[in-house]
């Protein structure tokens, strides 16, 4: 199995940040050698920030990485979030932000985290936001992830 395929969906800026860490080169100093600001790195390295070409190009130069790598990553995390269903939520009018404390609301992916969902409104949500996990989810999805929680 080739590389990009195992890697393919992660931000290129991951592997910039990999790279650095391997190889005991500083962010800052990396990006000033590439004439970018140190602030445009970090957005990419956080995930915050696309990769462009100009500077994919000078960081596979400097990193001995194949030329187009970062770009073809960045194509590949851009199809993986266009993907995302964002229609594919539960009915937020029946759940309260306060019960998902220690996270972005908005920003929730319902599908990714369904077992922290489950567990989160079923140890700390009304009878009313669990009423709508199980619709949303299904009693019979509900219930395994339920079991699960008290095995571990």
């Amino acid at each position: 199995m080739k590389t990009i395929d195992i890697i393919k969906g992660i931000h290129p800026g991951k592997i910039v940040e990999r790279e650095l860490k391997k190889r005991n080169i500083n962010q800052r100093q990396f990006a000033l050698s590439l004439g970018a600001h140190p602030q445009t790195l970090g957005a990419i390295i956080k995930g915050n920030r696309r990769m462009n070409v100009d500077l994919s190009l000078k960081m596979e130069e400097k990193l001995e990485l194949e030329e187009g790598f970062l770009m073809t990553l960045q194509v590949f995390y851009d199809i993986k979030e266009a993907k995302k269903d964002s229609t594919y939520k539960p009915d937020l009018s029946k759940l309260r932000k306060g019960t998902f404390w220690d996270t972005t609301f908005d920003k929730i992916d319902w599908k990714q985290n369904k077992v922290a969902v489950v567990k989160r409104v079923f140890s700390r949500g009304t009878e009313i936001e669990q009423e709508e996990i199980i619709r949303f989810y299904g009693k019979e999805e509900v219930d395994r992830i339920k079991l699960l929680k008290h095995q571990l």
